[in-house]
């Protein structure tokens, strides 16, 4: 019975032992998906491949770029519409260098600049979220038609040659370990430089002059170099740490466009520690003069008296404000009940007055917390302009101004590319070479007759 017995016990000791080596890979396998997941939200990919409303991950949501728009693909792993025919170097090649499988070409609107310096223990974290923990959705989305010749792919080719062809991040021996992860998260995934650094004629990122502030068509993202006066020199870390955050900080900033969603999809969703380490690294970074503000401000906030109003003799401005603003930012724009004050508000202190605009136009609404109304269908060009200037007179910076005709560009998505003009241009030289030639040939031919 004893010796029964102690073969029993054995024997489930055995398949214990056994079973530990497939544990214990079961379990690696879902701290694997697990940092894949967790950095899929540093990469912010559900912002650009999720369409409101559809499914994760499922794609066709319209990108406006200054080219036209460029719809985001499925990445889910549908072996249909996705990505479930992907192995690991085609995934890894696709997000890191801008090439799909097919062999095709991907456009920089997928930030494959930046993401080439994920590291490759990341990529392998990314592929197995994808492929096994993302729900597959087996419908494809609209496909992107970009003008001539923007609609070739290979033309892509020679872009990536001369501005892409970036490498995984390399640690800085002689800055901290902090400094290191900040580093490799804000040139990597997070990809700050895609929307902060300005771009070149060919919409590359101009060197030299990273983190500078850019237009993005039609939200400006600011200088955030440590330029005290146009950048965010003076910012405190806890300042940025609050900002990624919430998409607030108590020095007058607050977030809107594509900042608040990259703060309501992913900024927010990282770790305390991650969240240090990005402001550690974006406080450290060489400060850049350009695209900084007059700073004209006045000495203190207005205090705005209700008589004007009531007795017509106001200007257009003041009547706007007085209809729309005041009964959230208070008469005076003192703000209260957490809606932020008009008075030193970081939006009235740009270079331009677009974000301020923009703002209007389409409303502030973040994930948690209050929201700002789109005003778009209830002011016209000329009313958001009076408005907005009148915002920049009386609480910002009274030298920056806008026009009607610039806040309908901005309506309708901001300024086309200098590139569509200077294509069209081109195929104009080509085809009167093509006649030109095609003319010198007929004319050699009937001559030899």
């Amino acid at each position: 019975m004893k010796t029964l017995l102690s073969l029993k016990i054995a024997g489930v000791i055995t398949g214990l032992l056994l079973s530990l080596p497939v544990l214990a890979q079961q379990g690696d396998s879902q701290s694997l998906i697990a940092k894949g997941q967790y950095l899929a939200l540093a990469g912010d990919c559900g912002a650009c491949h999720t369409n409101s409303g559809g499914k994760a991950f499922a794609g066709g949501l319209a990108i406006n770029t200054p080219i036209g728009q460029i719809f985001s693909t499925n990445i889910t792993p549908s072996k249909t519409a996705g990505i479930g025919n992907y192995t690991l170097e085609d995934f890894d090649k696709a997000v890191r260098k801008g090439i799909r499988k097919d062999g095709s070409n991907l456009y920089p609107a997928m930030p494959y600049t930046s993401y080439s310096k994920i590291s490759d223990e990341d990529m392998k974290a990314l592929y197995a979220y994808f492929m096994q923990d993302v729900q597959p959705v087996d419908v494809k989305g609209p496909e992107t038609a970009l003008p001539f010749p923007f609609n070739i792919r290979l033309s892509m080719a020679g872009w990536n040659l001369i501005f892409a062809g970036g490498k995984p991040f390399v640690e800085d021996s002689t800055q901290s370990h902090i400094w290191n992860r900040g580093a490799y998260l804000a040139e990597g995934l997070a990809h700050c430089s895609t929307c902060h650094t300005p771009r070149n004629p060919l919409m590359a990122e101009e060197s030299g002059k990273s983190l500078a502030g850019a237009s993005l068509g039609t939200w400006f993202a600011p200088n955030i170099t440590s330029d005290p006066h146009a950048g965010i020199g003076r910012w405190t870390q806890q300042d940025l740490v609050d900002y990624l955050a919430t998409g607030r900080a108590d020095n007058g900033s607050q977030a809107g466009g594509p900042m608040l969603e990259a703060i309501d999809k992913s900024f927010s969703k990282l770790s305390p520690a991650d969240l240090k380490a990005i402001a550690t690294y974006i406080q450290s970074v060489p400060a850049q003069s350009i695209n900084a503000t007059s700073e004209k401000l006045t000495a203190a906030a207005p205090e705005i008296s209700d008589i004007s109003i009531m007795n017509g003799t106001a200007p257009e401005g003041a009547k706007l404000y007085a209809s729309h603003c005041s009964t959230c930012h208070q008469a005076s724009g003192q703000g209260g009940n957490g809606l932020p004050a008009l008075y030193n508000n970081a939006a009235l202190r740009r270079p331009v007055a677009d974000n301020a605009v923009m703002a209007v136009l389409e409303g502030l609404i973040p994930s948690k917390g209050q929201a700002m109304p789109a005003f778009s269908d209830k002011l016209d060009d000329k009313q958001v302009a009076t408005l907005v200037n009148y915002l920049f007179t009386t609480y910002g910076d009274p030298k920056v101004q806008t026009t009607p005709e610039r806040v309908k560009a901005l309506r309708q998505g901001g300024e086309p590319s200098p590139l569509l003009a200077i294509a069209k241009g081109g195929m104009i030289v080509v085809a009167l070479l093509v006649l030109i030639f095609g003319w010198i040939i007929l004319r050699s031919r009937r001559k030899r007759r």
